[in-house]
């Protein structure tokens, strides 16, 4: 396989930054990214660039400007897509629904007509966990059925997955995969770069490292009567190093033609539930500080609980788990301090 170009959309964002620094230490793919920083930063692509000693090409765009987003497929040549580009809060989803499938709708569709248009056939689809709605089964895995939704953000995964399907029906030659990944938490292990929220994070463990380092007077852990061992919600964190790697190992997947379908779908998890004073304790534990946090309301759009079988990624990709939870806690505050230190 000759070397690629990938692109990547949203690279400067969480998981999008994480996996160009994998796809840098792979010799056989060139990096250009695409990103309007509407929650990033342009300060990551500097951070990979320290982290790899590589420059990747990057452009500033908005995904849903379809003239604009053009130009990345008029100026390069392109052999692959991995679509990070997304809006991702589900609290704000459920406040702000149609501004959410604007934005995740129509990007996919500007990106799905421009690999048309230019030829491109291998497509790797950021998804969730949270397409699977509140599950009855545990462990979920790929063959849980899909429930309603509880957020507009898991909707626009929904579609998103539909869109896809239905491209891959109609062009045989199209080849798609969606990596369902449940809760990315973590930070590269060079401390260099992690998740970088602009304004203050809806997702529990930038909240906790920013509580812990005095950014926010207290951590409200949002609802503790759930029916679960502690009553808090029950999730399975992953390391956002292990989801980066997964993207790597499905672009290898599909460019070495080893896929039996054009579309298909893998769980990304650790296949451990964890809940949300679990994660405290964790963090508790790794950091050596004691949190301020109170007990809250429940927050619309949650799911009580929900965990992988990531056997089918294993089987599949070879994909499995490095990090446990006391590795996420870890790398997730000495990024947090590395922010600190450094004024990001």
């Amino acid at each position: 396989m000759g070397k690629k170009t990938i692109l990547v959309t949203g690279g400067a964002g969480y998981i999008g930054s994480h996996t160009i620094i994998e796809l840098l230490a792979n010799d056989n793919y060139n990096v250009i990214s695409a990103d309007c920083f509407y929650n990033s930063s342009p300060k990551a692509y500097a951070q990979i660039n320290e982290i790899t000693g590589k420059q990747i090409k990057t452009y500033t765009i908005d995904l849903c400007d379809e003239k604009e987003f053009d130009k990345i497929f008029t100026e390069n040549k392109i052999d692959g897509v991995i679509h990070f580009a997304a809006f991702k809060a589900v609290g704000e989803s459920v406040e702000l629904p149609l501004k959410y499938y604007h934005n995740n709708i129509a990007s996919l569709v500007n990106l799905l007509a421009l690999c048309e248009k230019h030829k491109v056939t291998n497509v790797i689809f950021s998804s969730s966990c949270s397409v699977y709605g509140n599950v009855q089964t545990l462990p979920v895995n790929e063959n849980t059925p899909i429930l309603k939704t509880e957020s507009s953000y898991a909707y626009t995964k929904q579609i998103g997955e539909q869109m896809l399907q239905d491209v891959c029906r109609q062009h045989a030659t199209f080849n798609a995969i969606s990596l369902r990944y449940f809760n990315p938490v973590g930070a590269h292990v060079s401390a260099k770069i992690g998740e970088w929220p602009l304004n203050k994070p809806n997702n529990l463990v930038p909240l906790i490292t920013g509580t812990a380092a005095g950014k926010y007077p207290q951590l409200t852990v949002l609802g503790g009567d759930y029916p679960t061992r502690d009553g808090t919600c029950i999730r399975d964190y992953i390391h956002v190093s292990d989801i980066a790697s997964a993207h790597v190992l499905a672009l290898d997947y599909l460019l070495q033609h080893k896929n039996k379908n054009n579309f298909e779908v893998f769980n990304l998890g650790s296949g451990t539930g964890v809940s949300v004073l679990e994660a405290i304790t964790a963090f508790e534990k790794v950091s050596g500080k004691k949190l301020n946090y109170k007990m809250g309301e429940r927050r619309a759009g949650d799911v009580v609980a929900v965990y992988s079988d990531s056997t089918k990624a294993y089987n599949a990709l070879g994909w499995k788990c490095i990090h446990d939870i006391d590795s996420m806690m870890k790398t997730a505050w000495e990024w947090e301090l590395y922010r600190t230190k450094n004024n990001f």
